[in-house]
Parts: C-alpha cells; sequence; structure tokens
C-alpha cells in the first residue's frame, strides 16, 4: 500500500481523448519532467459514451476507457512517468454518469429495461413518484412516437437503442413503448417534466447516488486500485455541489484513499471560505481571479461604466443582472427540478415562486449545512428586499431550508449550485460585458481589480489555511486564457484609447445587441490573431449562451447571419481588419509583460501550480472547445532545448520568454522546496513602487511588473528599489548575481519584466 503522498511541486493538466489516449501522454513523460513538473494531471480516464471528447460522461465504473487505451495503457503511462521521477493526478466524476447512449452504460440499461426491480435501481437519482423515467430524446415534431421501430429486444429511433422490459414485447412499437419502464418523449419537454436529477440543465448525464455505500463502492472500485497500487498519487473531484453531501462523500473518499493528495472542483465566491473539508483545496479559481485582478488597474472602472452605458444605454448592476438570469434559468431551463422541490412543500401554493426567488438571490453557489448558513440568511434578506409580499413564505421556507436533515434543504442545496453555475458563468458572463477580463469562473466582475494589499492579504491566508491547495490561470472550464486575459488587462490602462476605437468599431461593424457587440470586439482583440472560423464559432457560442435574441434552443437564424456579418467584416475590410491589428499590436507588449507576471506569481505563491496543457507557451484560446485544440509539444521541445543550452530569449511571439519563466519557476519548487514555506510582501520604495509586485516565500524572491504601460509612461523605474536582507542573491531566469541591503528594481527588471531571486 502507499503511504502518504507528498503534495505535488507542480502539475501539468493534459486531456486526454481518443485522438490523445494514454500513450500519447506517456510520450511527454521526459518533457514534462525537463519542464519541472513533478505530476501529469490528466482528464477523467473511466470508460465514457463513445466518442467522448473530453471523459466526462462516464458510463462504466469498472474499466479504463478502451478508447484511451485501456487498462494496460494506463499501467504503461504509470511505469513510464515513475521512470522519469513523475506521479499522476486524475480527475475523477461522481456527481453523475452518461446516459446519452443507454447501451453503452450497462447500469442505466439495466434501470431502463427493470424499473424500479432493477440491482441498479438506487443508483440514480431518480423520482420514481413519476411512474416512468421520462426520456427526452424526440425531435420536435408531431407523431414521432410512430418512427419507433423494434429490433430484436430492443426498440430504437433512429440511432437511439433502448432495451425492452421482459414480457412486454408483442404488439406494435408504439404498445410496446407505452409498457415500458421509460418514456421517449419530445426533447423540449425535458426542462419541464424530467424525474431524474442531472448535471445543470444536461439531460445526457444522469445524477448518481453516491451517498450510498454501494453506489459509491461500484463507482469508486477502480479509481481505489489505483491508488491501491500506487499507480495514482491525487484525484481532482469534479462538481462536488452536485452531490447530496459533500463533505460526507469527501470524508468517506479521504478514508478509502489514505495519503492521496485530494482536491476538489469548488468555486467560491471572493471571500467565500472552503468548508473543513478532509482535502488539499480547491483547484484553483479563487488563486485565479487573485492573480489577474492585480494586474487591472482598479482606478479606470469607471470609464468602462461609460463605455458600456453608452454602447448598449444600459444602467442594469452586475448585481440585477445576475439575479434577473439566475431566477429565469430557475424557473425555465430548472423547471422540472424547481417543481421537484415544491412536492416536498405541498402545503405553500406560492413555493415554486419563492424557492426560485431564494436561489436567485443565492450569494454564493450553494452551503453545506449547518456550514455556511449564514448565505441563506443572505438570500433570505435579500429575496424579502425584491419581494416583500413573499416574507411570510420565506420565513416558512427557511425555517426549513436551515434544517440539514430536511429533504428540502438537502436539495435546495443541490439547486442552488445548479442555478448560480448556469445564470451566471453561462448567461450573466455573457450579457454584462463591461470588462471581459473579469468575466471568469470564481470572480465576481463587479470587483474591477485587486490592490496589491488585498493580493498579499490573501496569499498570506491561503499559505495558513489551505498551503497545499491548487492554484492555476486556465482550465478547460475558463472563458478564455490566461494571455487573452493579461492581455485584455492593457484595456484599463488605456481606456481612452479602447473607447475610441470601439466605439468606431461597433459603428463599422454593427450587430443589433450591443451588449454582445462589446464582448466580441473584446475576444477579438484579445485572441488576435485568430482565424475568421475560431472567432464566429465563439461569438455564435456567446450569443446563444447571452440568450437576450438568440438561443441554443431556439436558435435565431436571421441574428446569427448578422453576426456572422459582422465577423466577416472584420476580416474583408482591409481598413478595418488593418485597424484591429494596429491597435493589437499596440496593446501585444505590456500584455506579455502581465502574462509573464501573471505565470511568475502564480508558479511561485503560496498553492500547488498547475499548467493547463500549452500555456507555458503564449495561448490565445477563448471557452471551449477552442482551448482544447490540439498542443504542438514538438515546438514547446525544441525551444526548451535551446532555453537549456543557455538561450536567453526575448520577449517575443515565439513564446519562449514564458517558456523560460515557467520551466525555472517549475524546477526551482521540485528541487528547493524550503525556499516556499513562508510569505511576506515586500513593498518597493520609490514614487512607482505600486509598478512592483514583490513577495519572499521564505528565501524565493518573486518581482513582477503591475501596470506596464503607467510605469512606460513615467519613464520607467527611476529610483525604484526594493529592500532585501542584505544576502547575496541569484536571479533565476538570467543566472545574474546581486548583492547588498537595497536594490535597483531597473536593475532587477532589466532583461526581463519578472525576476526571481534565490539566496546564494
Amino acid at each position: 500500500m502507499p503511504g502518504s503522498a507528498q503534495p505535488p511541486s507542480g502539475t501539468y493538466r493534459v486531456q486526454v481523448r481518443p485522438d490523445f489516449p494514454l500513450s500519447a501522454a506517456a510520450a511527454l513523460a521526459d518533457y514534462l519532467a525537463d519542464l519541472g513538473v513533478s505530476h501529469l494531471y490528466t482528464a477523467p480516464l473511466l470508460t465514457a459514451v463513445p466518442g467522448s471528447p473530453h471523459g466526462y460522461d462516464v458510463v462504466d465504473h469498472r474499466f479504463v476507457n478502451p478508447a484511451l487505451g485501456g487498462s494496460s495503457a494506463l499501467s504503461d503511462l504509470s511505469e513510464t512517468l515513475r521512470a522519469a521521477g513523475l506521479g499522476l493526478v486524475v480527475d475523477i466524476v461522481p456527481n453523475h454518469a452518461g446516459v446519452a447512449v443507454p447501451h453503452a452504460n450497462p447500469t442505466w440499461w439495466d434501470v431502463l429495461k427493470n424499473g424500479q426491480k432493477s440491482d441498479f435501481c438506487e443508483f440514480y437519482d431518480i423520482d420514481w413518484s413519476r411512474g416512468r423515467i421520462l426520456i427526452p430524446v424526440l425531435a420536435d415534431a408531431p407523431d414521432e412516437v410512430d418512427r419507433l421501430t423494434v429490433e430484436g429486444d430492443e426498440l430504437r429511433y433512429y440511432d437511439h437503442r433502448y432495451p425492452i422490459a421482459p414480457g412486454t414485447g408483442d404488439g406494435t412499437p408504439q404498445e410496446i413503448h407505452d409498457r415500458q419502464h421509460y418514456e421517449l418523449a419530445n426533447w423540449t419537454r425535458g426542462d419541464l417534466e424530467l424525474n431524474y436529477r442531472r448535471f445543470f440543465a444536461i439531460t445526457d448525464l444522469a445524477g448518481l447516488r453516491v451517498e450510498d455505500p454501494a453506489v459509491f463502492d461500484a463507482t469508486h472500485a477502480e479509481i481505489l486500485r489505483w491508488r491501491r497500487e500506487g499507480i495514482v498519487d491525487g484525484l481532482r473531484v469534479d462538481h462536488p455541489d452536485g452531490l447530496r453531501d459533500p463533505g460526507d462523500y469527501l470524508t468517506r473518499l479521504h478514508e478509502a484513499a489514505p495519503g492521496a493528495w485530494l482536491v476538489v472542483e469548488k468555486i467560491l465566491e471572493p471571500g467565500e471560505p472552503l468548508p473543513p473539508w478532509p482535502v488539499a483545496g480547491t483547484t484553483g479559481y479563487d488563486a485565479l481571479a487573485e492573480v489577474c485582478g492585480v494586474f487591472v488597474d482598479p482606478s479606470t472602472e469607471t470609464f468602462f461604466d461609460t463605455l458600456q452605458h453608452h454602447l448598449t444605454g444600459a444602467e442594469t448592476s452586475w448585481q440585477d443582472q445576475v439575479h434577473e438570469a439566475k431566477l429565469a434559468v430557475a424557473t425555465t431551463q430548472f423547471a422540472a427540478e424547481l417543481a421537484r422541490l415544491a412536492r416536498l412543500v405541498p402545503e405553500i401554493e406560492s413555493a415554486p415562486r419563492a424557492l426560485a426567488e431564494l436561489a436567485a438571490c443565492f450569494p454564493v453557489y450553494r452551503t453545506y449545512l449547518p456550514f455556511g448558513g449564514r448565505h441563506l440568511a443572505q438570500a433570505r434578506a435579500e429575496a424579502g428586499r425584491r419581494r416583500p409580499q413573499l416574507v411570510p413564505v420565506f420565513e416558512a421556507l427557511t425555517a426549513r431550508l436551515r434544517n440539514p436533515a430536511d429533504e428540502l434543504a438537502v436539495r435546495f442545496q443541490q439547486f442552488t449550485g445548479a442555478v448560480m453555475a448556469k445564470g451566471v458563468e453561462d448567461t450573466a458572463f455573457y450579457r454584462w460585458t463591461r470588462f471581459a477580463a473579469r468575466n471568469e469562473v470564481g470572480n465576481d466582475p463587479a470587483k474591477f481589480g485587486v490592490t496589491p494589499d488585498e493580493f498579499h492579504e490573501a496569499n498570506g491566508e491561503r499559505r495558513r489555511t489551505w498551503p497545499d491547495t491548487m492554484t492555476t490561470l486556465s482550465t478547460h472550464d475558463t472563458k478564455r486564457s490566461e494571455d487573452v486575459r493579461a492581455r485584455l488587462a492593457v484595456l484599463a490602462e488605456v481606456p481612452g484609447d479602447w473607447t475610441e476605437v470601439v466605439r468606431r468599431w461597433v459603428r463599422i461593424a454593427p450587430l443589433p445587441d450591443p451588449a454582445l457587440a462589446h464582448l466580441i470586439w473584446q475576444s477579438a482583440v484579445g485572441a488576435w490573431p485568430i482565424s475568421r472560423e475560431r472567432l464566429f464559432a465563439y461569438a455564435v457560442k456567446a450569443a446563444r449562451e447571452a440568450g437576450t435574441v438568440t438561443t441554443w434552443y431556439h436558435p435565431d437564424e436571421g441574428f446569427e447571419a448578422l453576426v456572422r456579418e459582422m465577423v466577416d467584416r472584420i476580416f474583408d475590410d482591409p481598413a478595418l481588419h488593418r485597424e484591429v491589428a494596429g491597435f493589437v499590436a499596440s496593446i501585444t507588449p505590456p500584455g506579455w509583460s502581465n502574462s509573464l507576471g501573471q505565470k511568475a506569481v502564480q508558479l511561485t505563491m503560496p498553492g500547488v501550480p498547475d499548467v493547463y496543457q500549452g500555456t507555458e507557451l503564449w495561448d490565445y484560446s477563448l471557452v471551449d472547445p477552442d482551448n482544447r485544440r490540439p498542443v504542438d509539444f514538438p515546438a514547446r521541445r525544441a525551444l526548451l532545448a535551446r532555453l537549456d543550452d543557455g538561450w536567453l530569449p526575448p520577449v517575443d511571439e515565439s513564446g519562449a520568454a514564458k517558456l523560460l519563466v515557467t520551466s525555472r519557476a517549475l524546477r526551482l519548487r521540485g528541487q528547493r522546496p524550503e525556499l516556499f514555506t513562508g510569505y511576506r510582501p515586500i513593498f518597493a520604495e520609490g514614487r512607482l513602487g505600486e509598478h512592483c509586485l514583490a513577495y519572499d516565500r521564505g528565501g524565493a524572491v518573486t518581482i513582477a511588473t503591475r501596470l506596464p504601460i503607467g510605469l512606460s509612461r513615467h519613464g520607467g523605474w527611476g529610483d525604484t528599489t526594493l529592500s532585501l536582507d542584505g544576502h547575496s542573491w541569484t536571479e533565476v531566469f538570467t543566472g545574474t548575481s546581486y548583492g547588498g541591503h537595497r536594490l535597483a528594481v531597473a536593475e532587477l527588471l532589466r532583461t526581463y519584466p519578472v525576476a526571481l531571486l534565490v539566496k546564494e
């Protein structure tokens, strides 16, 4: 049995999938070891829906996905990693299973076939009071049920296959269908009538009841085998907020996988503490918000308020935008879940309205009663302010919602997390487009920037409370990559220039939805140079997520044609194209400075740094699937070899400077962990000291440039200095030696906008 695993010194996230299987991940081992990480960190590995591009739709928990190479490929990967001195961290998905292809999921198939008599009836969170399981799969057309056919012991609907229960196979396909434990229905009925819990609003992902020890054991046996046999060192738990009792689940996982490094994909709102779970921490969205925010100039917020009002005419605050979006999804996309909640309080006629309002006013994703009860009180107060006529109903409901043993309270906690995710991440982020650099998972876009004092305070707290939590800048779920955000942060330093160009551009290439237009322009500038098709794909996704004109359920072809015209104009109007390219060229160098600053800070701050695949070079990706594109690893290998031969690259389009910062910081953390045990802010002296972000981790001192355009306007660092303790220091990125009590920042940052000093 493996002992207690040391936390990683750094992880590297790869998206394994059928076209990048476990053998491809194994081929990276020597490169990742050279890069300096201690662990490979992979997307889920259990058998997923055939052809799944991500692996989060597990259909069979007993086996490693054969599309990735199966169990033998995992064993080979483990051996290859160990030989390179690396460990393995794996993403697991306890909340739900994939049901889009029923015959691929043996437990779901059995439930559909045998109903409540199935041995797996308790696997899934199904409300059997309806009688039959609703499967919303039929096209939105009359008489679609007449298209059912029978082949052997299966009902078929085009390529969809469903089991026929024993003794029900006589008669027409329609008569046979009426005798099954499931009902194939018009796909539009899902949001209103679905009777199984799902992942957010995705009917193809059915909620698992891992609170049942038998279900936990069945769905975790293979994962725990990996841990027992030393194949994996850590587990990343996907979407714990969907679980009935996340704390209980994590306690059982911790006990079943002793010594494993456990992190949870828990999205904390700014200032929200993580519950006292037996885990190392989160997957790092909280750190992402702080790191990106400290490179934004908070003093220009009013410029962007004015611009947003001029472009859209809207006065809506972020808080009202969030409330509106959350209330809408609670009552539409999650109507079935809301109805299930309301059935638990049949004596209150207005329960659906009141529960939806409480969810819309909830300030965080969810509570974990009794932990976090104050958030329910906040929601109750805000709901009462917005709907005073419902105050007596709110009082009656919250009396039950406070009780962790009440089924209403349990399910409401699962409900609020889904409403927050869909209402904020997937709706409001696309409607409130004042400054897209801050529209990111785990951040409050109303908080324009983060001051150095706030940043230092957050890091001191992280070191004290969750020193082994993960930190990150980009994930497969971020709305835009770290380098896009770093470039967009520059706009906060040139608000006048941005206002001038974007007001002209929206006239040249108009769109009837001005808030969306502003988002598309920011995305184009942030990800430039971007292909026409990538930008159009992003623009359509953004438009449908916003849901103000076109939606996923009811695409507006006319409006989406206008989106296409806008995007085409950017590429086909030579003058406009030149102007966009010219503006991007003007903000790219300071964007590079921000990117290097973000990277150096994230890799050296308290916590375990993760590098998302490919982001050791510049990566200008937008939301998925754009951020899942293949990575050119040969190019990265070649550049790293040049760096190791002594090349000090310029800060240019190649991104080699970012690879230098990434590899040297990761190597230092792996080789000299004793240098990263403390945290002490260092404040630069001189009138431009606010442009310097610095801290001492206990022998390793990180220095980064903030607000590079403002610094340039003042003519550079001038007499800005840092007071250290008089030792001799070596700067890791350049190999330069320094000595003395007071070091000139201009000298430290002569070559790069960041520095990493180590005591000699």
